[in-house]
């Protein structure tokens, strides 16, 4: 059975499909709830079923479908025009709009077709009265569509000077339309203007801020504004994503991901939506679609990855290179279909140019997680002809070897890189002894632990050059490097006979301080070694021998380094050495002091980035001794002395520490920003499942703390799915959870937000401490209400009272129970037969409310908790009062709506009593209990008694400061109650 008997059942089932998502099955239904319209007997029941499917073809990707009951409705209205009511009447008219922009969208309707379109639109809207507004505002698309711009002008000016009428579009779109065409003219700033109100809320409709906000995209960007065009992105992608009607939306936003280094999110992308490649209801859409397609395909192919598969039109597979010539192709048929209906090269044009567009950033980190970007492939060309190797031009490597000396003498970040330059150009040269140990000595340190036979190697040639000290100083590097292999006892082993022999070669003045400083470093961090792996009874030992050898470096090189940056280097890394130990004894503050001076020492000496990790300890003693400010100012130090030399790894765990510090300080934005870029260089290092999850976690929170709540929706929904409990701990997946549910319900998806919190609070649930537990699954049952599930809702705020009876937490339990009688209250007025039903309930649920109160109170001994339960009694025979008020319902027998505003009336009395026992800090309080009870005695008939309490609030207001909105409010209702029991009275 179909279930439409009547009109009612017609209306309430275009009701619920006008509910569902758009598309053909939506569509489809509309057509079957036509034909039982027809059916019915009853024109305005076939007017009306005509009207929905209008509605849903135009929402959907079959446009063109609009035509054909369009129509139909309006040969009805030629024929019989007394069979549409006022709102079908005005529903006609108004979707002359749609049939204008609709013919435009369809190249095989001829121009012609769509100019007399718009004179039988003017025609028709100067017979019913309307304004010209509508009708200038489509010859300004038919204008702006051809391009011819003179007219389009005219046309604009004509629109925004004719009077607003109820033909008109809503502000949001008009906004839209008048800030497309700034920025189509160049004039980006002025169009960004005009969509002010729209990007802030001020105006909205079924798709704005929708398409403002992917329409603003390329116009921030090609002002600068990338930060909110970011936003933009997130913010506007969410809210297009379900809505098939938005093709050229989401083209807009696939676009934003070619031009700002997003390519593999640009993919994504494409692969959420295979039908807009091949949907053909709208044509325009269609073009604008395969246009960014070819303009993303077009930069794979420039990144060297036209090979690469890519998501397009189903039946096939797709590389890059073979998606963008399709992709072009159709976009170029499509224009040129367009141009011939149109007499003008036009939408070529414009398709040529935005399908070359250049990237406007080079890479825009967007904070949520995408695949990592595509890698340039370096392709061969004249510079070939120059590459290392190459005979005939064979680098200088004279040149190479001193460059590759003065870089390695000054501790500068590219010395091995230069070295392994050496090497390449020394392959098959006879070179002298010292250059070949120096090489060696080089590869070695860039090999790590394959290299300790190389450290030999060099110390051999070092010895064959006549250096015996710079042998020891190698094979001491090698010791060194066996120690962070594992090999503790054997690097001491070996390093106790190297430091032997330099000692006393030192001494015999056959080696100079640098040599001998090289050796009592490595033997140092060998001990510093031993340290970290010593057990807790033999510590003690151990770490007074590490000390004493960063003091024996120390004290060789003080006063000797003069120019010299490696013993600078000696003399800093011994004062880090010293910081860490005093830091491993418990002595942060003069561990703090160490690392302080260990730091300044490097930038001193013009090696910042040897600062970084300093700089970093710094920050956490600092952090751990309570002062933020320190922190946030190593942090700094730390990222600005890395600078171009630091890691991906690095740069993201700095920056994410730093946005902890900042948030922690309050600073959410730079904060925020911060997290960014920690998640972005997370990315670029690999970690997104890891150290990525994390600062987008982070930055979630951030956005969410600045109410930017689609920004951190988008942000907490892709960190979900790489937070684990095995990796990040379920603390952080809660809290994850806990976010998002804030952001969902603040976005109007109750449905999903108690979904979040649900999905949170079973996680909780197994805790140890059940306060989170509770006050998740009271949130739940929150969203559950807003999303009409009042069953399910009911059985949350069960489940939470519950919880906080368990945790002694009479506030909490208080809340659920009033909560579920408003709950109650509802059921009962939707229920409608069971109305009374649900009064009882919602009254016996407030009685139990104020009776946990008052046992709370009856059993509390503190001041400050008698206070707080006090004023929890007053606001629960507050909302009892209002309840029993709200139940007293229109229909409802007289003596039964006496009754209940009676027990409301007393309960609101009660809660005024209360809030006078707190004194002052409840006033507001109480006058609006006062002010409730005076409306309820206006009610029962009995103005003498509402004038009374009126009065009494504006003597409590009396001399009241200006400022005190709260106070300012209550005096006017009070002068408002007076003046309307007063003509009660006359009455």
């Amino acid at each position: 059975m179909s279930g439409i008997t009547d009109f009612d059942s017609l209306r309430r089932a275009m009701a619920e499909n006008g509910e569902e998502p758009e598309g053909p099955a939506r569509n489809a239904r509309a057509e079957q709830l036509l034909a039982e319209a027809e059916k019915l007997n009853v024109p305005l029941a076939v007017i009306e079923a005509l009207g929905h499917q209008l509605k849903v073809y135009n929402y959907s990707s079959e446009k063109d479908k609009m035509f054909v009951p369009f129509a139909r409705l309006l040969r009805m209205w030629d024929e019989r025009p007394e069979d549409f009511d006022a709102y079908e009447t005005h529903s006609l008219h108004w979707v002359f709009k749609w049939m204008s922009s609709g013919m435009l969208d369809q190249p095989h309707i001829p121009l012609a077709s769509i100019e007399k379109w718009l004179g039988e639109m003017e025609h028709r809207y100067r017979l019913a009265g309307h304004s010209e507004r509508a009708v200038r505002s489509a010859e300004f698309s038919v204008a702006a569509h051809v391009g011819d711009v003179a007219r389009a002008e005219r046309a604009y000016a004509a629109w925004l000077a004719a009077d607003r009428d109820s033909m008109a579009d809503c502000h949001a779109c008009e906004l839209h339309g008048q800030g497309w065409w700034q920025a189509e003219r160049g004039r980006h700033a002025e169009g960004l203007q005009l969509w002010g109100p729209v990007l802030e809320g001020e105006f909205t409709c079924a798709h704005e801020p929708h398409t403002v906000l992917a329409s603003s995209l390329a116009p921030l960007l090609r002002l600068g504004r990338v930060d909110e065009a970011r936003a933009n992105h997130l913010r506007g992608f969410r809210l297009v994503r379900a809505m098939e009607s938005m093709r050229g939306a989401y083209a807009d936003h696939v676009e934003f991901c070619a031009l700002t280094g997003n390519e593999a999110r640009g993919l994504e992308l494409l692969a959420e939506r295979p039908a807009y490649f091949t949907d053909d209801g709208h044509p325009r859409s269609k073009l604008e679609f395969m246009a960014v397609v070819a303009l993303l395909m077009d930069r794979l192919t420039e990144l060297g990855l036209g090979d690469q598969r890519v998501p397009g039109p189903a039946g096939r597979t797709w590389t890059a290179r073979e998606l963008a010539t399709h992709a072009r192709g159709e976009a170029l048929a499509l224009a040129a279909r367009f141009d011939e209906r149109n007499g003008t090269a036009h939408i070529s044009e414009r398709a040529r140019a935005r399908m070359g567009q250049r990237p406007l950033v080079e890479r825009l980190p967007l904070g949520v997680r995408t695949p990592a970007r595509p890698t340039a492939v370096a392709l061969p060309g004249p510079a070939a002809a120059n590459a290392p190797g190459n005979p005939d031009t064979q680098p200088d490597l004279i040149a190479l070897l001193a460059e590759a000396r003065r870089l390695s003498d000054t501790l500068q970040p590219n010395a091995v890189e230069a070295w392994a330059a050496v090497a390449r150009a020394a392959e098959g040269v006879e070179l002298a002894a010292r250059d070949r140990a120096e090489i060696a000595d080089h590869q070695a340190m860039d090999l790590g632990p394959e290299g300790i036979a190389l450290f030999e190697e060099a110390a051999g040639l070092y010895a064959e050059a006549g250096d015996p000290g710079e042998a020891l100083a190698a094979r001491a590097r090698g010791a060194y490097v066996r120690a962070l292999s594992g090999e503790v006892p054997q690097a001491l082993t070996t390093i106790a006979g190297l430091y032997d022999r330099i000692l006393a070669l030192y001494a015999e003045d056959g080696t100079e301080v640098r040599q001998t400083a090289a050796v009592l470093m490595s033997r140092a961090r060998i001990l510093m070694r031993q340290v970290h792996e010593a057990e807790d009874a033999v510590q003690g030992a151990v770490l007074a021998d590490a000390e004493t050898a960063a003091r024996e470096v120390l004290a060789l090189v003080d006063g000797r380094a003069g120019d010299d940056v490696r013993l600078v280097s000696r003399a800093a890394e011994a004062q880090a050495m010293l910081a860490e130990l005093a830091a491993l004894t418990g002595d942060v503050e003069g561990a703090a002091e160490l690392f302080a001076r260990a730091s300044e020492a490097f930038v001193g000496a013009g090696l910042p980035w040897f600062a970084v990790e300093y700089e970093a300890r710094l920050a956490g003693l600092a952090h751990h001794l309570g002062d933020t400010a320190e922190a946030e100012r190593a942090l700094r130090a730390a990222l600005e002395h890395g600078g171009p030399h630091l890691e991906a790894t690095g740069r993201a765990q700095l920056n994410l520490q730093l946005a902890e510090v900042l948030g922690g300080r309050g600073m959410t934005e730079e904060a925020a920003e911060r997290a960014l870029e920690a998640a972005h260089w997370a990315d670029e290092a690999g970690e997104s499942r890891t150290l990525g999850a994390w600062a987008r976690q982070q930055l979630g929170g951030f956005l969410l703390r600045q109410g930017r709540w689609a920004e951190a929706a988008e942000v907490l929904e892709s960190a979900l799915p790489d937070l684990t409990a095995e990796t990040h701990g379920d603390g952080a997946v809660v809290q994850t959870q806990w976010w998002l549910g804030d952001c969902l319900s603040e976005l109007g998806e109750h449905r999903a937000a108690a979904e979040r919190r649900l999905q949170a609070a079973e996680i909780a649930r197994h805790w140890p401490e059940q306060h989170d537990h509770a006050t998740l699954a009271h949130l739940a049952a929150e969203s559950l209400g807003h999303a009409g599930l009042h069953a399910e809702a009911d059985e949350a705020y069960a489940r939470a009272g519950a919880l906080w009876r368990s945790l002694g937490n009479v506030h909490g339990l208080v809340r659920s129970l009033r909560a579920r009688a408003w709950l109650a209250l509802r059921v009962g007025d939707v229920a409608g037969e069971d109305a009374a039903g649900g009064v009882g309930t919602a009254s016996e649920l407030m009685a139990s409310a104020v009776g946990e109160c008052v046992a709370a109170l009856d059993a509390a001994d503190d001041a400050e908790a008698r206070q707080r339960l006090t004023a929890e009694l007053g606001h629960t025979h507050r909302q009892f009062g209002d309840l029993l008020a709200r139940s007293a319902t229109e229909d409802a027998e007289d003596e039964s709506i006496r009754a209940a505003l009676e027990e409301a009336l007393s309960q609101v009395t009660r809660a005024a009593a209360v809030f006078a026992s707190l004194g002052d800090d409840a006033l507001h309080s109480r006058t609006g209990a006062e002010l409730a009870a005076g409306w309820l005695e206006a009610d029962l008939s009995r103005p003498a008694r509402a004038a009374a309490r009126a009065r009494a609030v504006l003597t409590a207001y009396a001399g009241s400061d200006e400022g005190d909105e709260a106070a300012q409010e209550r005096r006017a209702e009070a002068q408002q109650m007076l003046q309307v029991v007063e003509e009660q009275g006359t009455e």
